[in-house]
């Protein structure tokens, strides 16, 4: 069944305190749209047999319904089928990559599916993650795509993180500089909540990078609190993946998609982004009418060549 993935939290909030007590797995994070894979089995005239489903970041595709032909893709690719027949409880979860704005990624790294977890349901019903030095063997048995630990720290600092960042230069260009940023992995952790959690830290050079390829975001009069919030929460990639999702699931672009685009952005920012504001700015009094209004200035900055 289609199972959302966790949603990534900052290095340095409270969701991911101390995640780096112990040992973690360092791993390039890529500018891709999220997928997962997974077997279905289902009741036919001649019984149960098993299908290979996938998903999205928020639903289960179909070829009608697809995910910029992720589904389509994972339906042809017989090594993923033969190892989730071999591993039928588990999910693969992912980046599909697919041409976009940004050029710094190698012309031969788009159109493929790239694992960067495998997980499956426990006895106790609860979503367990199995450990990369447990499944990347298997994966490269199948010949399936994964994106590399590329780094083992033991009660690591800021600092020592923010190092390996600088040398990320995972599936992108010579002399193009690093990827988007590293996500931080400690299998025996789960913080205060009680739950599994990866930690992520951006580049810097990647938002500059966004910058001169999307667009400058707007900033408009004196530093206001609902400015703030957007400036720093509602990023270039977060609009122009969510300009992607809208344009693939209505088969193209058209004018007539606006509404629906601008008021995608601002349910999946309020749902994904509020805990975060609150905690981060300290229960602060936001007019949620001029939050929408500068939300929708950066869109229309970001995607200006559809406004």
């Amino acid at each position: 069944m289609f199972t959302k993935y966790q949603h990534v939290e900052r290095f340095g909030t409270d969701e991911v305190e101390g995640i780096e007590l112990g040992t973690c797995f360092i791993f390039p994070k890529i500018d891709g749209s999220n997928g997962s894979v997974w077997l279905d089995t289902i009741d036919t005239f001649s019984g149960i047999s098993t299908v290979v489903s996938a998903g999205s970041r928020n639903r289960t595709l179909t070829l009608t319904s697809d995910n910029q032909g992720f589904y389509d893709y994972i339906l042809k690719q017989e090594n993923i089928k033969s190892f989730l027949q071999e591993y039928p409880k588990y999910i693969l979860y992912g980046e599909w990559l697919k041409p976009h704005s940004l050029k710094t990624y190698r012309e031969d790294a788009w159109n493929k599916f790239y694992v960067f977890d495998v997980c499956y349901y426990g006895d106790d019903n609860e979503l367990k993650y199995t450990p990369y030095n447990d499944y990347k063997d298997e994966l490269e048995k199948y010949k399936i795509d994964y994106i590399p630990c590329i780094a083992e720290v033991t009660n690591g600092s800021y600092e020592q993180y923010t190092n390996i960042l600088k040398q990320n230069n995972y599936l992108i260009k010579d002399g193009e500089g690093t990827g988007e940023g590293i996500i931080l992995k400690c299998y025996d952790y789960k913080n205060k909540y009680g739950r599994t959690t990866w930690a992520k830290i951006v580049t810097t050079e990647f938002k500059e990078k966004h910058i001169k390829e999307m667009g400058c975001p707007k900033v408009l009069g004196e530093s206001i609190i609902e400015q703030e919030i957007i400036t720093e929460f509602c990023t270039d990639t977060f609009i122009q993946k969510t300009f992607e999702k809208v344009k693939a699931k209505n088969n193209g672009w058209s004018s007539k998609c606006i509404p629906e685009l601008l008021g995608t952005i601002w349910h999946d920012f309020i749902d994904e982004e509020m805990f975060h504001i609150i905690k981060k700015h300290k229960n602060p009094n936001i007019d949620f009418k001029r939050l929408m209004q500068f939300l929708n200035i950066k869109v229309k900055g970001i995607l200006k060549e559809i406004f």
